[in-house]
């Protein structure tokens, strides 16, 4: 598969030269499900005449030309001040006063998520409202300040796993969407489809859950169930999105056919629920769970491309991590200076060159004043991920009762 990330577009906005890859809307009872390059209008009068409203590009087959006139004209992708404009920050935050109100947006989200798992593991119909007001939250958090929310998914507590893990789950599908170019309005799905995806978990048993050890035939058949209760679950909601009813159903399919419930592979899975598997596997792996401990952020990223298997969607994977970086937003790295430090901004232009605010001493084993160090314009370098318990750090109790109250 080429190494890049399709695009969408609108039948209106098809022109000569795009290499159609997959019809995603249409009306009617034909269906047109062959790939091609346009060649000309004519085509496309009759792609219209059958119903299909919107298609699935693939730029690297494309012309050039057309990709970019398409880039320079439509409103489905819109450039960055056109992202600016629909997501207009009441005002400039520092790091810390950003950090500070993405912790809170973050608590209040957890909240809202756990009051709905609450009710619809008791056989309520939940509300959308909240976790649709939170997911619009992340969304103009995540332009407003895009590394702030980031940070914060990598601050775990192991007692909260399910609730983290779908909040977290739901940010880096907005941040890795945002990447993307998709619009506004399939963001803001695609965040509810991280926040819902696991929604079937809530009713797995803890001890199952949480065993430490290899689980049985008969367990494993009880946590693949998690994919159909949890549509089951929701599915009785009104204005469900299909697009975040796909990923429910779809983000424990492989490419391969290894997946779950219904082996599904290749084409069958669309782009969104590709990402999806990328998301909820990058975030398991950066978490402690009671058979293993987590692995740093970087060392996550080297298993995602290490899929030989061909389980995951390697040009969206290199996407994926073009988008959070070598070492995310989050990663504590230990420096050439014998620090650690947590990385609070990334730096696209230079990746292994982000911002780090340092506080720890490793050749001292103990805490230092934090300082901002904007590795671009220092000697200094990063020469590892570390997980925080290769030095006894508390990384979640640190973040809240010291960081955050010293980065202002």
């Amino acid at each position: 598969m080429a190494d890049n990330h399709f695009l969408q577009i609108r039948i209106d906005d098809l022109a000569p030269g795009m290499f159609v890859n997959n019809v995603l809307e249409q009306e009617g009872q034909l269906r047109i499900k062959s790939k091609g390059i346009v060649k000309s209008w004519d085509i496309i009068e009759k792609l219209k005449g059958k119903g299909i409203s919107l298609l699935e590009i693939d730029p690297s087959r494309s012309s050039s030309k057309a990709i970019q006139a398409w880039q320079d004209t439509t409103s489905d992708t819109p450039t960055d001040s056109d992202q600016d404009d629909l997501h207009p920050p009441a005002k400039k935050l520092t790091e810390g006063e950003a950090l500070n109100e993405a912790q809170k947006l973050y608590d209040q989200a957890k909240l809202a998520h756990k009051r709905f798992l609450k009710k619809i593991k008791t056989g309520e119909i939940g509300n959308l409202d909240a976790l649709k007001e939170s997911g619009a939250k992340i969304i103009d958090s995540l332009f407003a300040n895009p590394y702030a929310l980031q940070c914060l998914t990598l601050i775990k507590d192991d007692q909260e796993y399910l609730l983290q893990h779908c909040l977290n789950t739901a940010i880096l599908m907005g941040v890795f969407a945002k990447h993307m170019g998709f619009d506004k309005q399939l963001i803001e799905e695609l965040c509810l489809a991280g926040l819902l995806m696991d929604t079937g978990m809530s009713t797995v048993p803890q001890e199952i859950y949480d065993k430490p050890r290899k689980l049985t035939d008969n367990e494993w058949d009880i946590i693949h169930s998690h994919v159909d209760l949890g549509l089951e679950m929701i599915q009785q909601m009104d204005n469900l999105p299909e697009t975040v009813k796909s990923i429910i159903v779809n983000h424990h399919e492989r490419l391969d056919g290894s997946g779950y419930p219904a082996n599904k592979s290749g084409d069958k899975i669309t782009i969104y629920s590709r990402m999806a598997a990328i998301v909820d596997t990058y975030d398991a792996l950066t978490s402690d769970r009671p058979w293993r401990k987590a692995h740093s952020p970087t060392a996550a990223l080297k298993k995602l491309l290490a899929d030989d298997s061909g389980k995951l969607d390697q040009s969206l994977v290199h996407q994926f991590i073009k988008c959070i970086g070598v070492h995310p937003v989050g990663s504590l790295v230990r420096l050439k200076s014998e620090r650690l430090g947590i990385i609070v901004q990334s730096n696209p232009e230079d990746p292994l060159k982000p911002v780090v605010m340092t506080f720890y001493s490793v050749t001292a084993g103990h805490h230092t004043e934090m300082k901002r160090l904007d590795l671009a314009k220092s000697q200094d370098e990063i020469m590892s991920g570390v997980r925080p318990e290769e030095f006894k750090i508390n990384l979640n109790r640190f973040f809240r009762e010291v960081f955050l109250s010293k980065i202002v």
